[in-house]
């Protein structure tokens, strides 16, 4: 079984878009939400420091 991770995603806030967006979340969703969040701040810092800097930016989170 997968470790959990600490949570970075404020749950009541993302349901609350889904919601508006006239899902249910299952209960599951938000691990899923939360593991693509750490996974694209690793590959921010990944791009960051390819680039010679240690400070994370804005494009670090764009997708090519």
């Amino acid at each position: 079984m997968a470790k959990k991770m600490e949570p970075l995603v404020i749950a009541s806030k993302a349901k609350a878009i889904l919601k508006k967006a006239g899902c249910n979340t299952s209960g599951d969703a938000l691990d899923g939400l939360n593991g693509m969040v750490y996974y694209h701040l690793v590959q921010a810092a990944k791009r960051a420091k390819a680039n010679g800097r240690k400070t994370v930016r804005t494009h670090d989170f764009h997708i090519d």
